[in-house]
């Protein structure tokens, strides 16, 4: 027999978290066919010989909602291994949307997601009101991998409520929240995987605005979720300011909410966790609420990073602790090179760090304005879990010079193309233990990389390298993980959480949506300043190595690292069933 493609003599990781066996895999058309020995031959053959063959990566929580529009290659998620994206997430997005509404929800993506507006504005054609009309633009389109979305709070909000609906201190009436509810459900049955919102202070628009999801009531938020027990399918997913507030009272009414949709809506629910400074322990709270809703019947989970959520800071980043100077900012526009040049004059690095100095940054800002224990420089390939002596407190203690000067140095050196990594949640003990103990959870999901999103300010859609790369291979203190548990997190769980159980696993019958890496090798080098995005946007992309191949729908997509041009993947609508 001969199959359209044969990957033979790699090592199978299946995505089920069994353990790894030698094989080849055939793929006719779309599916797996054969796995183990197989006979025959193929049209085209790889040889998988020292590589794992895994399941392509199903990433569950991006923001591509605006670029999905305009850009088929969806990279960095399609040269980290990605095959399958879940956008819409944390309540916001571009439908339903009225005309008249347009800007705003563009402001809104800028603000919460750090999209740049001008790349929105004109890279986006709409060409939609309702959200089915959304999905069938996206339906004409193809891309590197499968894309599958969310019907998101603040758009619908703004749709029913007008003007009202971006103030989250007006609370919407029982005919908003009915109506609310009915495009919902219209969205679920037209092929919305689910519903999500956002409950977080951190959520502002452009100008400023808190988001208008901010404080909607149970009723609101219950009334609306409704929706997916009348059309009986459909996720639940949010953001709530319950795992980093220190107001215990707030905690206390969130999880009551919570627990409220996960008993009473009965859908799969996920909601973000992480580790903040401010409250280092919640995290394990909020565990421990989920583990009695499962307990009581309820398909909840928390969604948790594989590294710390930081941002990316230097003189090409959104982030730089030098924009306080006044004398920088009058250079900040000149192209990297020039303005490189004016900051090596010895008189305008003095002037530029004596303002750096004396200005007194508030309690948010003054990390990235001077908290050099906590920034890293990064290297070729980032090191996610750096210790205190490697920060630029740690260099500058070793070479007994100031910490602003090392910053400033620092950000000049390479010709202005160096970065530091400030991680923000997820390293109050200056490790990832406790990071490990949600990996090592049941209760949790493999999520948080807001691929699209934070253009300018960090590069977490590779988060899914980093899980095989730092977590089976390269860390060296606390607990590491076999590589079949976290091939096993991002792709059978993750899929089977938002109803894909036609992928995420290596055997016949399956989408054959496959990585074939190099489990030696395989790493994200250190973010770069591209500028790819519409309107001459930047943003910032981390390239890959270790990866011989992703194959998409039967389909390489990627080979070495690099883009094939070939784009397989379609709008997913609903649940996709084997």
């Amino acid at each position: 027999m001969t199959h359209d493609l044969v990957i033979r003599n790699g090592t199978v990781v299946d995505g089920t978290g069994a353990t790894r066996f030698a094989g080849d895999v055939a793929i006719d058309g779309q599916q797996i066919t054969q796995v183990g020995k197989v006979d025959g031959s193929g049209h085209r053959e790889i040889d998988a010989d020292g590589h794992i063959v895994s399941p392509g990566w199903v990433d569950i929580h991006t923001h591509y909602d605006g670029q999905a529009t305009w850009d088929s290659d969806l990279a960095p998620s399609s040269t980290h291994g990605v095959t399958s994206i879940v956008m819409g997430n944390c309540g916001v997005g571009f439908a339903p949307a009225r005309p008249d509404r347009h800007d705003w929800l563009i402001s809104l993506l800028e603000g919460v997601e750090d999209i740049p507006g001008t790349a929105l504005t004109e890279g986006m054609t709409w060409g939609w009101e309702s959200f089915p009309d959304y999905l069938d633009v996206l339906d004409d389109m193809s891309w590197t991998l499968d894309v599958g979305t969310q019907i998101p709070h603040a758009a619908l909000r703004t749709y029913v409520m007008g003007s009202d609906g971006a103030d989250n201190t007006v609370a919407a009436n029982h005919a908003q929240i009915e109506s609310m509810s009915q495009l919902c459900e219209e969205a679920i049955r037209a092929g919305a995987l689910g519903f999500t919102t956002s409950r977080t202070w951190v959520h502002r628009t452009s100008e400023g605005a808190q988001i208008g999801t901010l404080k909607a009531g149970a009723d609101e938020v219950l009334g609306i979720a409704a929706a997916l027990q009348r059309a009986g399918t459909g996720v639940i997913q949010l953001i709530s300011d319950a795992y980093q507030s220190t107001d215990d009272e707030l905690v206390a009414s969130e999880l009551a909410l919570l627990e409220a949709i996960a008993l009473h809506v009965r859908r799969p629910l996920s909601f973000t966790v992480q580790q903040s400074d401010e409250s280092p322990g919640r995290w394990r709270e909020l565990l421990s609420a989920i583990g009695d809703w499962r307990a009581a019947g309820a398909d909840v989970s928390a969604q948790t990073a594989v590294r710390p959520i930081g941002v990316v800071a230097g003189l090409t980043s959104t982030v730089n602790p030098l924009r306080c100077s006044k004398t920088y900012k009058a250079l900040s526009s000149l192209p990297l090179a020039e303005r490189v040049a004016r900051m090596q004059d010895p008189a305008v690095r003095e002037t530029i760090l004596n303002e750096h100095g004396s200005f007194v940054p508030n309690s948010f800002s003054a990390t990235t304005h001077s908290g050099y224990d906590r920034m890293y420089p990064m290297a070729e390939f980032p090191n996610y879990e750096p210790k205190p002596e490697d920060s630029l407190a740690g260099v500058a203690a070793r070479a007994n010079r100031p910490a602003n000067q090392v910053m400033y140095d620092f950000f000049v050196d390479n010709g202005g193309a160096n970065l530091v990594y400030l991680p923000f949640m997820n390293y109050a003990g200056g490790s990832l233990d406790d990071v490990a103990e949600m990996i090592a959870s049941p209760l949790t999901l493999s999520g948080l990389s807001d691929a699209g999103a934070h253009c300018n300010t960090l590069s977490d859609g590779t988060m899914p390298t980093t899980a095989i790369s730092h977590w089976t291979r390269d860390r060296t203190d606390g607990a590491i993980f076999e590589l079949e548990h976290m091939v096993h997190r991002q792709t059978q769980a993750t899929a089977a959480h938002v109803g894909f159980d036609d992928r995420g696993v290596v055997a016949p019958g399956y989408l054959a949506d496959l990585n074939i890496f190099d489990h030696d090798t395989i790493n994200a080098y250190a973010p770069e300043l591209v500028q790819d995005l519409p309107a001459g946007g930047t943003r910032l992309l981390q390239k890959s190595s270790g990866y011989l191949a992703t194959i998409k729908r039967g389909t390489a997509t990627v080979e070495d690292g690099e883009l094939t041009g070939e784009h397989p993947g379609g709008l997913m609508r609903g649940p996709q069933q084997r």
